[in-house]
């Protein structure tokens, strides 16, 4: 199994919880193909420099998960059709943790 990072931009007109049940489901389904979440970051709403599909704003989500390579496109082909998601990224993870640890406390500290 190996480590990525999946970022999406979820829609704040198809969210109702600041996208808190999305990532619950996304969990799931990373454990449904065998895989494990590490953590979940919600990097809050942010502004867009340009539209996207006529929004001017999405909720920010940060996944740390380690998966089989062969059910990451699995992760592309569900959430690429999904009319809550705006935009999507999945990439392999090979930073170090302490790297990783600073931005959860530096997304903290934004929320406050």
């Amino acid at each position: 199994m190996k480590k990525y990072e999946a970022v999406f931009i979820l829609d704040m007109r198809k969210v109702d919880d600041e996208g808190k049940a999305f990532s619950e489901e996304f969990a799931k389904n990373i454990q449904s193909w065998g895989g494990n979440v590490k953590e979940a970051v919600n990097m809050g709403r942010k502004q867009f420099a340009r539209e996207i599909n006529k929004r001017k704003a999405g909720i920010y989500w940060d996944y740390y998960f380690d998966l089989d390579p062969v059910k990451v496109k699995e992760i592309r082909e569900k959430y690429r059709l999904d009319d809550r998601v705006i935009r999507e990224m999945v990439i392999v993870d090979e930073r170090p943790a302490e790297i990783r640890s600073t931005l959860a406390v530096s997304a903290e500290i934004v929320a406050e």
